[in-house]
């Protein structure tokens, strides 16, 4: 039998959802060994195996069938904009994507004025503004704290992921506009669910149900 491949977001989020699958009998015990320096876990009696991956490949892992399913965030399948089925909703980690920056920036939102953009997330932040304001704005990727950006001078406003918004607050900013809700989602491949359809057809309505319970 092949096995039926599952991709995750290394972290928190593989922690989360791995506690899920148990509740539905999917285990595999040595993926939680915190000094394993394996990379692909399997469970041999249910033809399954697992790796870890950085969020942002995950994906790609998916859409090129490398893994049939992947967990992760949607933060992740909107910057990554890759070609695969989106098909649950975990409900973990909610947080939402949006525009922040010190109230004054409230105004060039408004006026609709060329402002520049710090960002993790350019994709995502040029489609907001372009698709859904119809606003020009100058996009600068950053790899570190963004809330950094506006303080500093270097941009007047920041797209970024806010869970409690307390960051925000303890520099002086705050939450103008929300571009959309967050939570981790189960991708799948497009021609694995073809080839595969029974056994991740039953791997998700086992999954819904536990969630539903919840």
């Amino acid at each position: 039998m092949r096995y039926l491949t599952f991709a995750m977001a290394k972290g928190r989020l593989a922690k989360d959802s791995l506690k899920l699958f148990e509740q539905i009998g999917i285990t595999c015990e040595e993926m939680k060994d915190k000094d394993t320096r394996k990379l692909i876990f399997t469970n041999e009696e249910l033809g399954m195996r697992f790796f870890l991956a950085k969020p942002s490949d995950v994906p790609t892992y998916v859409e090129y069938g490398a893994a049939d399913i992947g967990i992760v965030g949607k933060d992740t399948i909107l910057e990554e904009g890759r070609n695969l089925f989106e098909v649950m909703d975990l409900g973990l980690g909610k947080c939402r994507m949006c525009v922040c920056g010190p109230e004054s920036a409230g105004e060039l939102l408004n006026r609709n004025e060329i402002i520049r953009v710090a960002t993790k997330y350019p994709n995502i932040a040029k489609d907001y503004f372009s698709s859904e304001k119809n606003q020009t704005v100058e996009i600068i990727k950053l790899n570190g704290s963004v809330e950094l950006a506006p303080i500093v001078g270097l941009s007047e406003v920041i797209v970024d992921i806010v869970e409690t918004g307390s960051t925000l607050k303890e520099n002086g900013l705050t939450v103008l506009e929300e571009i959309c809700p967050l939570s981790a989602r189960v991708v799948v491949n497009q021609v694995s669910l073809r080839m595969q359809h029974e056994r991740i057809d039953d791997f998700l309505t086992k999954l819904n149900g536990v969630i539903n319970n919840q």
